[in-house]
């Protein structure tokens, strides 16, 4: 184990909250309880837009990638955690801890370009709602689908690799419930500082360039929806764009705080939560969201429900 490069790191330690024993076994069934409301929210919201084929058009298809990332996202670390929080020493291997920084990352980023590509889809149907349909056609929502998964899949390989390519040396304990990058960096016994600048201006990039979009789209739909003449229209416009801006809100909002602030200001306790709320709630979050403000959604729910109980009386 002397060996000085990654390969001599077999394993990791994750330290959890070993400050606080008392609250593991408090977080267990809650964590619990929320990835099983996760799972079945986002999993109801996915198979809805499948079976109802009056939801195939691009606001709905968006969602339903927008819930199989969270779906995914989700499942790629809580169910970990939850063997994390209930074993005497968590430990996780080389190989599921590059996994799992993996798929944060791509889950992470793919969903940023899914939500500026919602917010241009909004636009073009309030701003431009004659030449709808021409604007956002088949190919163009293929291409910004298509685009925001390349997206993740490129700017996680790129960052993945790079983390694990440092020597760690005998350092094992990350301090944290799950691999994210910032606790991983922490281990390296080697010089990141050209990392972290490319990690910080990549972050940026990845979250400025979505949010940017969605702030010009929303800034142009805000005018459009301002001119309309008639108070049900713009209730109704308002109505469709709320849930979008709130599932923004929710998750650049605690995105920004996990990964563009500086590395000492908050304990290592307090950023362990930090990233749980980023990575517990927006997931959790979104179904509720987009179902309880969605008419559609409502009526389409209603209708499937309908259906099986028809099925099930026959």
């Amino acid at each position: 184990m002397r060996r000085q490069n990654h390969s001599s790191t077999v394993e990791f330690i994750l330290l959890r909250f070993s400050n606080y024993p008392e609250l593991q076994d408090q977080m267990f069934g809650t964590f619990l309880v929320i990835y099983l409301v996760t799972v079945m929210g986002n999993a109801i919201i996915i198979t809805i837009i499948f079976l109802d084929q009056s939801l195939h058009i691009p606001m709905y298809l968006f969602l339903q990638n927008l819930s199989l990332v969270d779906l995914c996202f989700s499942t790629v670390i809580t169910p970990k955690m939850l063997v994390v929080l209930t074993s005497k020493k968590a430990t996780i291997s080389f190989g599921g801890c590059f996994a799992q920084m993996y798929f944060i990352l791509f889950f992470g980023v793919t969903e940023c370009f899914l939500l500026g590509a919602m917010a241009y889809d909004r636009f073009a149907a309030i701003c431009h709602p004659l030449s709808y349909p021409m604007i956002m056609n088949k190919r163009v929502f293929m291409k910004l689908v298509m685009f925001s998964w390349v997206s993740g899949t490129m700017m996680s390989t790129l960052q993945t690799t790079w983390v694990f390519s440092f020597p760690y040396c005998d350092h094992k304990e990350i301090n944290h419930l799950f691999c994210e990058t910032p606790p991983v960096l922490e281990l390296a016994c080697a010089d990141t500082f050209l990392f972290e600048v490319y990690a910080f201006t990549g972050t940026i990039f990845i979250v400025m360039v979505p949010f940017l979009l969605i702030l010009l789209s929303y800034t142009r739909i805000l005018f459009t929806i301002l001119r309309m003449p008639s108070t049900t229209g713009r209730q109704k416009a308002f109505s469709t764009c709320a849930s979008h801006l709130t599932s923004v809100t929710l998750f650049y909002g605690t995105a920004s705080i996990i990964y563009l602030q500086p590395k000492s200001r908050y304990s290592p306790d307090t950023k362990k939560l930090m990233s749980l709320a980023y990575i517990l709630l927006t997931p959790l979050l979104n179904p509720l969201i987009y179902s309880l403000r969605n008419k559609e959604m409502k009526r389409a729910v209603l209708k499937l429900w309908q259906r099986k109980v028809a099925f099930h009386t026959a």
